[in-house]
């Protein structure tokens, strides 16, 4: 299955390129065929992995998780990666909700390896990536595989960004509509994409990586994010997809590099947190290739929502409309319909929904409400021509006078300033008013603006209630591994000055 089927049809076609091996870091699928062999062997002769035992991963972007994923879908086991800038306390708890039967981890988090076995953590059996002490390659054997395709292939964890992280069970049937959304929508077989999220996180793994190689196309892992390096490795690879949150993009244009970087040919597309409209026109107007909008998530997905390239000036800041095998409403607080243009909650229907969080009460049930649908959290709207604008999120919404404020809204106004770099917006509690928004501010390298013009700013062009009160100049905004901005580090670790 997968991997097994490209070796079988096309066995000498460049599937991977892992550049943190450098020159010997390219393998065509029957390589990666012959490698997931070989781990599977391992797993199930020497750990007693089997069908439905959960299988750890902790490693940065290499041809090794990859392996790891291959040879639990020969077993039929259930593909666990862990983040690896988790501390190993954070990473015992996720342990503890999933309990691995291995731990596969790459000598440099041997380390935190040692720390978790020290803490007594529920793992048997323990592996450092090693070719060298894999079995030999033997006759391919006849594994158990998965039952059916509601089996889990693996559990991801939602992203965490807004409480403790949840194990979503993906199912073969989940990661199979969402390959074939892609290629309805965005993915052709000599497709080349370059991977810098983390594996760990469904953009990652989901979004280009496992559909493309289900295909028969090339993926170019790059162990973690380095902006210089990203854009030289884009013409040298003939890379044409690459997929980076909003952040990571604009790193992108004040990387040192970036006048002299060659794009051409390359499918830019931004999800996971909202793409300011001045850096889709940069891209387009500076560097003459569109960056595209796009959304997903853990429980869903992630192929949901793409716009395409003729729209992404016309339609900058909108999502897109819906891929196939999507369906998508806005609902009120009552699940009724929003009229077009209203705000209201996004929900979701289709085959690309995951099977419930692991080891809770709804384990092996899908996440839907009463009515039917999958609530996303986002506050979103439609316009007359059908294309999707996420507002915000729900829960970053707060009420300013009675009044709701919508802290992306502020955002987009903010960016708008010549000197900003990044921001981000929070409501902090304020007796008269209830909550007043509390802006942090990264500026351009080089660039001034002082809290107080940077209020006024906001003030010539929102209402009154929805300016921020408040502004801290900051060095560094708090980020996940996936580059999205961490809020709720920011009401923990700011106080207003």
């Amino acid at each position: 299955m997968w991997i097994q089927d490209g070796a079988a049809h096309w066995p000498e076609r460049l599937a991977v390129v892992d550049t943190g091996r450098g020159p010997a870091g390219r393998f065509t699928y029957r390589d990666l065929d012959v490698r997931a062999e070989r781990l599977a062997a391992w797993l199930h002769d020497v750990a007693g992995v089997r069908r439905g035992d959960r299988v750890g991963v902790l490693a940065l972007n290499s041809v090794e998780v990859l392996d790891a994923l291959f040879a639990c879908v020969r077993l039929g086991a259930v593909f666990v990666p862990f983040n690896w800038r988790s501390p190993w306390r954070e990473l015992a708890d996720l342990i503890a909700l999933t309990t691995p039967t291995a731990l596969l981890y790459a000598p440099a988090f041997a380390p935190v390896a040692a720390d978790l076995q020290r803490a007594a953590t529920p793992i048997a059996h323990w592996f450092v990536f090693d070719d060298a002490t894999l079995p030999a390659p033997g006759a391919p054997r006849r594994w158990a595989g998965p039952a059916s395709e509601e089996d889990p292939a693996c559990l991801l964890f939602t992203s965490g960004t807004t409480g403790l992280a949840r194990a979503a069970m993906l199912s073969y049937r989940m990661i199979s509509w969402n390959a074939l959304n892609g290629a309805i929508r965005e993915l052709r077989r000599n497709d080349v994409a370059l991977t810098a999220t983390p594996l760990f996180h469904t953009a990652g793994l989901l979004l280009y990586t496992l559909p493309l190689l289900i295909m028969g196309g090339t993926v170019v892992l790059v162990p973690k994010w380095a902006p210089e390096a990203v854009l030289d490795l884009l013409p040298r690879e003939k890379v044409t997809l690459l997929f980076a949150v909003p952040t990571q993009f604009q790193q992108l244009l004040t990387a040192p590099n970036i006048k002299t970087a060659d794009l051409r040919g390359v499918r830019l597309t931004s999800g996971g947190a909202p793409l300011p409209v001045s850096v889709i026109e940069e891209f387009g107007a500076v560097h003459g290739v569109p960056l595209r909008q796009g959304f997903g998530m853990t429980e869903y997905g992630p192929f949901v929502f793409i716009t395409e390239a003729a729209d992404a000036v016309a339609k900058a800041g909108s999502i897109g409309t819906p891929n196939a095998c999507v369906e998508a409403a806005i609902l009120d607080d009552t699940g009724r319909p929003v009229p077009a243009d209203g705000v209201g909650e996004l929900a979701l229907r289709g085959r690309v929904l995951c099977s419930g969080y692991f080891n809770t009460e709804t384990a092996g049930q899908a996440p839907l409400e009463a009515d039917g649908w999958f609530h996303t959290g986002d506050l979103a709207r439609v316009d007359a021509d059908g294309f999707f604008w996420i507002v915000d999120r729900k829960k970053d919404m707060y009420l300013s006078g009675g009044e709701s404020v919508y802290p992306a809204e502020v955002e987009r106004v903010l960016q708008a300033h010549p000197a900003m770099h990044q921001c981000a917006v929070i409501g902090v509690p304020e007796p008269t008013w209830g909550e007043v928004g509390h802006a942090f501010v990264v500026l351009k390298p080089g660039a001034e603006a002082t809290s107080a013009e940077l209020i006024a700013f906001c003030r010539e062009r929102l209402a009154a209630y929805k300016a921020p009160r408040h502004v801290s100049l900051v060095e560094a905004l708090p980020l996940s591994a996936a580059g999205k901005i961490l809020k709720r580090e920011l009401r923990v670790s700011y106080t207003i000055t």
